[in-house]
């Protein structure tokens, strides 16, 4: 090639790449903000208010890829050892030993990270306080609850009522209304390997042992209570009570071991054992306080649920659930309509789906914990 075509290629060639764009890196992700978490148990075993209330939607958080969550061992974070830079850590109710408690704040004031404590009964009140003892709540595990309370920058509750309560302690108070996972709650086809009997059709009533009183309402609802055909009503109970004598007007139900997934996944894949669930709730100041978890689990399980006429199931009524007053007859009734029903309210089903169902009720957990 002659040297005039050589020298305007050489040209050609060093404009193109002098001309060419510089390739510039995409800039790093930000890292995500961590945020810790303090319940009792481990590796996925927690009693059942800590996944209902913090586990579950901590999950949700995590698998939205919206925070990086951790479990915090309290006393690795006071002592030092646990360096992690937390942008909020969670603390549930009477997970701090006592003596913890303040060393913990100071500890999380030290670094600039945001305490939340996270309570779903009225540990507060005097009635509250002699409820929980009989369900043997020690002094030092309410004095723990009182002194979390009073130290942390907020408090998450799960109801308006609730709420009422902790504000005079509190610096700040969110209500965060409990809601279920629907990764758990979700029925799918259920299993048929339960007796039903044709002659009984079956009620079920669950909680805590804080609702032990509460059981008693049901005595005479449940006595020899039959349909319009005369067909038996009976009252499977699960939890509630460690009485060892069990009456004759309800019958005690043994779930399989495991922690709470495992619980609930075995109510939804047996829910077909129930026509309806019951929740009572005597008229106590501890009660005003109670969420309306209940309703909602059993609308979940396609069952129709009748409660209490009380205060913590307001919503839940105003979405069709059926609420009773204090009322034998009416209770009876109620309850006899719902196990002819055996399929839960069309509303509430709806209510339930779409606004109580984590990932479906807002973003508060995020924005009140992260910003």
């Amino acid at each position: 090639m002659p040297r005039h075509l050589l020298r305007r290629a050489a040209g050609r060639l060093r404009r193109a790449v002098s001309g060419a764009p510089t390739a510039v890196p995409a800039p790093a992700p930000e890292p995500l903000p961590v945020l810790g978490y303090v319940v009792a148990g481990a590796d996925g075993a927690h009693p059942a208010s800590a996944h209902v209330r913090v586990v579950r939607r901590i999950e949700h958080l995590a698998r939205g890829g919206t925070a990086e969550v951790r479990q915090v061992d309290p006393t690795a974070f006071v002592d030092g050892g646990d360096q992690t830079d937390y942008a909020a850590i969670l603390v549930q109710r009477d997970i701090l030993p006592r003596d913890l408690v303040a060393p913990f704040l100071a500890a999380a004031a030290s670094r600039g990270i945001r305490v939340a404590a996270e309570v779903d009964d009225d540990f507060f009140t005097d009635s509250g306080r002699d409820r929980l003892a009989r369900a043997e709540y020690d002094p030092d595990r309410l004095a723990s609850i009182d002194a979390l309370v009073r130290g942390a920058d907020l408090v998450v509750v799960s109801t308006e009522e609730l709420a009422a309560v902790v504000r005079p302690i509190a610096r700040r108070v969110v209500v965060v209304p409990n809601a279920l996972d629907p990764t758990i709650w979700t029925p799918g086809e259920p299993l048929d390997d339960d007796v039903r009997p044709a002659d009984e059709h079956r009620v079920l009533y669950m909680g805590t042992l804080t609702h032990g009183a509460d059981l008693a309402l049901l005595r005479d609802v449940f006595t020899d209570l039959t349909d319009a055909d005369g067909v038996p009503i009976r009252l499977e109970v699960i939890g509630v009570t460690e009485d060892p004598d069990e009456p004759d007007w309800y019958r005690r139900v043994e779930v399989p071991d495991g922690h709470y997934p495992a619980f609930a996944r075995w109510l939804v894949d047996h829910r077909q054992r129930w026509r309806a669930g019951v929740a009572p709730l005597r008229d106590e100041e501890f009660n005003r306080a109670k969420s309306d978890l209940k309703a909602i689990e059993y609308t979940a399980l396609e069952l129709p649920a009748v409660v209490s006429d009380r205060p913590s199931y307001r919503v839940a009524r105003e979405h069709g659930v059926v609420a009773v007053p204090d009322d034998v007859v009416a209770w009876r009734d109620a309850v006899r309509a719902a196990v002819a029903s055996g399929t839960a309210d069309p509303t509430a089903a709806g209510w339930v789906r779409s606004e109580r169902l984590i990932g479906h009720d807002g973003d508060t957990w995020r924005s009140v914990l992260l910003g």
